[in-house]
């Protein structure tokens, strides 16, 4: 506290300064303020002239804001630490109260420490005890920023009641989860202890921020969703030059009409970002004319996040209410006046003149830092290497160490109960399953999973004006849809839809883009080409034509193209199955065959359907500047009067680099021919079974539209019907089957019974008799299972006998196999009589225990304990 006597008394010799020249000034200037008075005298036309314009102003009320006091919570459940103080906490309350009062001495220009609020209980309590570290079991809670997204997800803003003064009540995170809303400082004590508890070095700021951090206000911030993220170009190798390359033909495009396209341009986009900046300035402009009157003086909560732990690179801080970090310079933090943890509390000495720029954090520098309790473990402080060395005195460091040992004092354990969130309450995140964000020029509207029966959980709707009254697009993400639907992008624009799939659709759709669901129209699909046998990746249609891209296949195709024309027949529904469109051409490429020569090795093949033609072009050779090609003539098979047509060498016209003599034989090239028109079969009935694949993806998706039906893990035993329908029955068996082994107990005297007439009472003498029945059929049975054991006891060891002597015969013919066969049977069958042997000896002990234990029963029975009593 000596840092702070100084000050104090700096800061006192630089006022009284100050107000002697003030003095000196009112006296001059006086007699001119006096002239000003009596020149604005207003007039009757000036006063009904105010009177009108303010008559015109238009006072909008708010709606009721979202109030969460003391009254609203029920405390009479609460343990009993929320309700009183422990002498520890007492102790640690007065020393905070002689803090308090030394620093409002020492400095009466700052406002009063938040130290010890009240609870919901209405029971003071330090602020750094209401700090509970729990690191919370969900793995997505183990990081920052989704710790911070929850909070801000989970729990709803309420305003503070005075915007100027910290508030009076600070409630336990228990209570907010509870709740589910809270101020800035109940959302800054939460946040701060799930980052405590997840390794982080946090803490809560008492500070000063600006009007849109305090009202959670993002209208003038951009939506992060909105954000694309930079693309990083990579930079092409250019093939090294080959030294017999062709040159390239000469540019003859005037390079005067390209400058003056090239100014063109550049006078186009100057003018439009000079535009888009006059703009900008203008809405800067109306921004600015709304000033804050109370900018700097709003209270505000958020966390601090330091270097060091979790290996974070640099200290930041966090809001709270938009889960947004932010860097320690940003202009939207005006001031710091305190800071704590679970451990400590530190008072900011340091100049807030130019917002939190210039501010250090280093808690362990006492001059900047001034913190409230020693014994804590708290930062140290950083210094120099030159300071470092002359710090090095042990006599100091011991007076140090005994000082500290002197005034030390441990912050008590928090009062607030361990903070959990229940797998429930942690799916539906939002209050009510719903949160609406405005940001500028964009809506963001979540939802819980399962809310909606579509799967939506959010949509980002963005506009073309700061009104957001023109939309431009709207994104909606899904979860767990059936069809794996992931996402769904509408641009209101140019009114086309893409949606994007998770893998494990039907159909291996990765995306659809479209325009309408109408067939033969303009559309994109792309797949998943590993869950598809034919590799096949993309597909663009158009009305005229369609486009495949293929990859990974044994034909080596990578691409096809097919060109149709008009129908001949116009039907009032026409489809590729009832009315396919005629194909006019088909143009297919493939991948480099590595086990063909190049010059044999087709590149390009083009069906001109139409013209009868068929047209190559092979692989060029790494050799070669140029590739091989070869055109077919394909007439038909016989001419107009029924004769054969024979290959002729006209039929075939080819161009090759390094001519081969079997290439030019008639031979080659009709088979080859004739292997292309089956080809183009192939080729002609893909393409047709590509259209009715189109048509089928459209019916299904138009189906899974209409359900939109939803999956449910089997582990979600709340809202699978399936899962807990089968549990129900499941129990219902078990149920069933426990009470038909209940009521199928043996009953010992059933048997007997049965001899009796049935309905007759039984008599003394029957009971007696029914006794001694039972009793010697269970011994008979004992008997004879004696007799059994010691039966087949007798049986192993003749057995065993026999063996023995049939080696003892054989002994010196026997080879080293039957010697291994005899030693395993002789150890096998002293194990069964050894085991025979114990279970009729175990037997002879415990029969007369049965004997006795059946018997006891008897007289216990209820059907004969009544006429058994004498004989008892």
């Amino acid at each position: 506290m000596e840092v702070l006597k100084e000050k104090v008394e700096e800061e006192e010799a630089a006022e009284r300064e100050e107000a002697a020249e003030r003095a000196e000034r009112g006296e001059k200037t006086k007699r001119p303020m006096e002239v000003r008075r009596e020149e604005t005298t207003l007039t009757q036309e000036m006063l009904r002239d105010l009177e009108r314009k303010l008559s015109e102003i238009e006072v909008s009320v708010p709606e009721k804001l979202l109030t969460f006091t003391k009254d609203t919570i029920d405390t009479s459940k609460l343990p009993l630490s929320y309700q009183s103080n422990t002498l520890k906490e007492e102790h640690l309350l007065q020393v905070a109260d002689n803090f308090s009062c030394q620093y409002s001495h020492l400095c009466p220009d700052r406002v009063p420490l938040f130290l010890h609020p009240l609870n919901e209980c209405e029971v003071p309590k330090f602020v750094s005890t209401t700090i509970r570290p729990t690191l919370m079991p969900y793995p997505e809670l183990y990081n920052w920023d989704t710790c911070a997204q929850f909070v801000s997800d989970f729990l709803s803003m309420v305003p503070l009641p005075d915007p100027l003064k910290p508030p009076l009540y600070l409630y336990s995170s228990t209570t907010v989860l509870k709740y589910q809303k809270g101020n800035c400082f109940d959302f800054s004590t939460l946040l701060c202890s799930m980052l405590i508890g997840a390794g982080y070095d946090a803490y809560c700021v008492n500070g000063y921020g600006s009007q849109d951090l305090c009202h959670m206000d993002l209208t003038r911030e951009v939506c992060p969703l909105t954000l694309k993220p930079k693309e990083t170009v990579k930079e092409e190798e250019k093939a090294p030059p080959k030294k017999y390359a062709i040159k390239p033909p000469r540019d003859l495009t005037s390079r005067f009409e390209q400058e003056q396209e090239v100014k063109r341009q550049e006078a186009t986009k100057a003018e439009e970002e000079n535009r888009r900046k006059q703009e900008e300035a203008r809405l800067l402009e109306q921004e600015n004319a709304k000033t804050d009157p109370l900018h700097g003086l709003r209270v505000h909560s958020w966390v601090l996040v330091l270097s060091g732990k979790r290996e974070v690179p640099e200290s930041f801080f966090i809001d709270p209410f938009t889960a947004h970090s932010y860097s320690t310079q940003d202009d939207h933090f005006l001031g710091i006046e305190s800071l704590w943890n679970h451990k400590n509390y530190w008072v900011n000495m340091q100049d807030c003149w130019n917002c939190c720029k210039e501010l250090v954090f280093d808690l362990g520098d006492p001059v900047r830092w001034e913190y409230l309790l020693v014994g804590t473990d708290k930062p140290f402080l950083s210094l120099t290497e030159e300071e470092d060395e002359g710090m090095n005195d042990d006599d100091d460091v011991e007076k140090l160490g005994k000082e500290d040992e002197d005034k030390s004092f441990d912050m008590p354990p928090s009062w607030v109960e361990q903070i959990e969130i229940s797998p429930e309450a942690f799916e539906t995140r939002c209050p009510n399953g719903k949160k609406v964000i405005q940001y500028k020029r964009a809506k963001l509207e979540k939802w819980a999973p399962y809310l909606n029966n579509n799967g939506l959980v959010c949509r980002l709707t963005t506009y073309e004006d700061l009104e957001c009254t023109k939309t431009l697009e709207v994104k909606e993400w899904y979860q767990h849809r059936e069809d794996m639907l992931e996402l769904k992008h509408i641009n209101k624009i140019t009114g086309s839809n893409a949606d994007y799939f998770k893998p494990g659709h039907p159909q291996a759709l990765r995306m659809h883009s479209y325009k309408s669901m109408q067939p033969e129209m303009d559309r994109v699909m792309e797949f998943y080409e590993t869950a598809r046998l034919d590799g096949l990746i993309k597909r663009e249609e158009t009305p005229k034509t369609m486009t495949e891209y293929y990859q990974g296949r044994p034909d080596f195709l990578s691409y096809r193209h097919v060109n149709f024309g008009p129908r001949m027949k116009k039907l009032a529904l026409n489809s590729a199955e009832s009315n396919p469109r005629p194909m006019v051409k088909i143009t297919e490429r493939f991948f480099r065959n590595p086990a063909k020569p190049a010059d044999e090795d087709v590149a390009e093949r083009v069906f001109l359907i139409a013209e009868e033609r068929i047209q190559l072009r092979y692989h060029c050779r790494s050799d070669h500047i140029t590739a091989n090609k070869r055109e077919f003539l394909r007439r038909m098979e016989v001419d107009s009067k029924g004769n054969k047509i024979i290959m002729t060498a006209d039929m075939c016209i080819s161009f090759e680099v390094e001519p081969m003599e079997h290439t030019k034989k008639l031979l080659y090239q009709y088979e080859a021919m004739m292997k292309l028109k089956n080809e183009e079969k192939l080729s002609r009935h893909q393409a047709w079974e590509s259209e009715l694949e189109v048509l089928e993806i459209l019916k299904l998706r138009e189906e899974e539209e209409e359900a939109h039906t939803l999956t449910i893990s089997i582990y979600d035993t709340k809202r699978n019907e399936k899962s807990k329908e089968y549990r129900e029955a499941m129990e219902r068996v078990l149920h069933e089957e426990h009470r038909r082994q209940v009521e199928a107990q043996l009953d010992y005297l059933a048997p007997f019974l049965a001899q009796l007439p049935p309905g007759e009472k039984l008599t003394r003498w029957q009971a007696v008799h029914l006794k001694d029945e039972c009793l010697n059929d269970f011994k008979q049975r004992l008997i004879d299972k004696a007799n059994l054991i010691q039966a087949r006891f007798e049986k192993e060891t003749q057995e065993l006998q026999k063996k023995q002597q049939w080696y003892q015969e054989n002994q010196v013919t026997l080879t080293p196999e039957d010697e291994d066969l005899y030693l395993s049977y002789c150890s096998q069958a002293m194990f069964r009589i050894r085991i025979l042997e114990q279970r009729l000896s175990r037997h002879k002990e415990l029969a007369p225990l049965k004997y006795l234990a059946l018997e006891e029963k008897l007289y216990k029975d209820p059907r004969l304990v009544e006429l058994l009593k004498v004989f008892v």
